[in-house]
């Protein structure tokens, strides 16, 4: 496996104490040593998994089973480590049949821990015991068969299978006529997310697990590795990052429609006499205010005493009026009640009477948090599920999608960039070392018709290769000349759908050409028109542009979206306003530019994205266990 060249070394206004320009050559062979190291450490420890599968082939967590997982049993050299070894197995069969005249049956069983199935040799003498060889070799029948690991002849595709001793386990799968929805074969990915239950179990969707829990540890790896905290920012927030007003609401008001109908509303005399018992008890509580009240008799014997009687009793009558008010409030609610929900006096709903006593949503983005965190904490990242309630069906579009958001403080937008570049080639260089045999099945096997033969060429490519780096005025460039020098067949034809001038927001096609056919590699594109990127992103000095890239990656467009965050507090209030959003659900974030600002930088990187670059998977869909779009939210 080829090694990952160092980082990118970002620029400093300043020389470093005793660092001169001539020693930058140390610390880029330190760096080339450090990954050589790496590179035999992550050798020795799939030696030291292949050693320990030998020595202890039992799954550490199914003992009273005494089970071994079938990837464990091909870490074992492929599994010649443990021929004439007795092992159990248990899994699912994927496919039985009969041979032998009825006298034995081939199983192929799998337990999701490996791609590759186990064959299993099952004489009728052993299924005898469970009803026979009929019993097992119904696909989805699950079983834990106890055996001996014995070589199979030259030729043929497997180093080895397990002949059965007994079946001691067996979870029958009713496929009469066909009923077990995964019994046929070549299912498309639209009915398979019908039955988003059973989907686990196919092929696809078992390699795209593997995957996706081979980056989620890539991913802790690379942040832990480098200083970063692990920081768990809230799923419901009262603030939209983004801006886009595209959010879930978060509310107990709906659930308590029928009960708020049934309160009885006030009549307007019933209001009357409350306002006038308010307005009388008011009254009550200045006169005690003022400097003329007295009291009389023995009362006024004493200047301290007369003092402390007229606190207590002002304070007797302003809690009377507190709770008169509060009643007249309530009863005033009532009175605007529409359809069950409380309304403001301006006909808004009243969100007070909500659960958080304020509009609340699912996060769009944990950024705004991490901040916090990272102005703290110096280096930050947040891995969790974030929201859009956008009414998209496209195949690149999640309503729930997860999220990887780190923040550095003392971070400049190029630090940002390397940052991010250097993630991503950290989570390829880490599925090529782990997961060849989900890339293999990837590259070879149609998803609805489609195969992606680069994909591990392109995971290669990019652990090796650094990202090509332009100005977003440079992308325009380069795709106004493709224009200019296009050539179409028929007329009518078009390079683009969507127009290419300077100041739109780059489309996914226009990503796409620039990653697959002008770079034919990643590219960040940084600098961007302040009009269309976020309020928190930093204003360059040309008072037109924001200090913001993104990553865009062959097959998917933009991977990373991220930016140098605007730590000015006047700059920042005057793009909330310019965007038209009001200051106080952002008090906080503005805060922390009042007290001890620090330039900071971050990105977002949507993980499903990174699954479909790394797998060449068409459909987001299927690149997240429980995938939501509009009208769908099955499991």
């Amino acid at each position: 496996m080829a090694e990952l060249t160092a980082p990118v070394p970002g620029n400093f206004d300043a020389q470093a104490p005793g660092l001169t320009a001539a020693s930058g050559t140390a610390p880029q062979k330190l760096e080339h040593d450090i990954h050589a190291l790496e590179q035999q450490l992550a050798d020795l420890q799939i030696k030291v998994q292949q050693r320990r599968a030998e020595a202890d082939p039992v799954a550490p967590y199914s003992r009273s089973f005494n089970r071994t997982l079938v990837g464990t049993l091909y870490a074992a050299s492929g599994g010649l480590g443990l021929v004439d070894r007795q092992v159990r197995v248990g899994g699912w069969v994927k496919t039985g049949r009969e041979a032998g005249g009825g006298a034995f049956a081939f199983l192929e069983v799998n337990d999701g821990s490996c791609l590759t199935n186990l064959q299993v040799f099952v004489s009728t003498e052993v299924a005898a015991s469970v009803g026979g060889l009929k019993a097992l070799t119904s696909t989805g029948t699950s079983i834990l068969v106890q055996g001996t690991l014995r070589r199979t002849p030259e030729g043929t595709l497997q180093k080895v299978e397990l002949k059965a001793d007994k079946i001691e386990w067996l979870g029958k799968c009713d496929n009469g006529k066909g009923k077990y929805p995964l019994s046929k074969k070549g299912q498309s990915m639209e009915s398979l997310r019908e039955r988003l239950h059973l989907r686990p179990r196919t092929n696809l969707i078992g390699a795209v697990a593997r995957i996706r829990n081979a980056l989620a540890h890539a991913t802790h790896t690379f942040f832990q590795s480098r200083g970063f905290i692990y920081v768990h920012t809230p799923l419901i927030t009262t603030s939209d990052c983004e801006g886009a007003g595209e959010m879930f609401q978060v509310t107990t008001m709906l659930s308590r429609i029928d009960e708020t109908n049934k309160a009885p509303k006030p009549s307007e005399p019933e209001l009357l006499t409350l306002r006038t018992n308010v307005a009388k008890q008011q009254q009550k509580v200045e006169q005690l205010w003022m400097p003329e009240a007295s009291f009389s008799g023995s009362e006024a014997a004493g200047v301290g005493s007369t003092a402390q009687k007229q606190d207590k009793a002002l304070r007797k009558e302003t809690g009377r009026l507190t709770k008169m008010q509060e009643d007249l409030d309530r009863m005033e609610a009532r009175v605007r009640l529409e359809g069950g929900l409380y309304r403001t006096k301006q006909g808004a709903v009243d969100y007070s009477h909500d659960f958080f006593g304020k509009a609340a949503f699912l996060t769009v983005s944990g950024q705004l948090q991490a901040e916090y965190y990272a102005t703290a904490l110096s280096n930050v990242y947040t891995f969790a599920p974030t929201f859009r309630a956008e009414d998209s069906h496209t195949s690149r579009h999640l309503a729930e999608f997860w999220m990887i958001e780190p923040e550095m403080a003392f971070c400049e937008l190029e630090d940002d960039m390397n940052c991010a570049e250097d993630y991503v080639r950290f989570c390829c260089h880490h599925l090529l070392q782990h997961c060849q045999e989900d890339l293999d099945y990837f590259a070879t096997t149609k998803v609805d018709g489609h195969s992606d033969p680069e994909v591990k060429n392109r995971l290669q490519h990019v652990a090796q290769s650094g990202f090509k780096r332009i100005t977003y005025t440079e992308a325009i460039d380069i795709l106004l000349k493709a224009i200019q020098d296009f050539k179409p067949q028929k007329k009518g034809d078009t390079l683009f759908e969507f127009e290419v001038k300077w100041g739109i927001d780059l489309s996914s096609e226009h990503e796409r050409y620039l990653a697959e056919r002008v770079f034919k590699s990643p590219v960040i594109v940084y600098n961007y028109p302040k009009d269309i990127k976020a309020f928190y992103m930093r204003l360059n000095d040309d008072g037109k542009t924001v200090a913001a890239m993104d990553v865009l990656v062959p097959g998917v467009g933009e991977l990373i979206g991220g930016s140098q965050r605007e730590d000015r507090l006047d700059v920042l209030q005057e793009r909330l306003q310019a965007s038209g959003m009001p200051l106080e659900p952002y008090a906080a974030y503005l805060d922390i530019r009042e007290y001890g600002t620090v330039p900071h930088s971050g990105f977002g990187l949507g993980f499903e994205r990174l699954i479909l670059f790394a797998t060449g998977l068409e459909n987001i869909r299927e690149a997240i266990p429980f995938p939501r779009w509009p009208g769908h939210a099955e499991c």
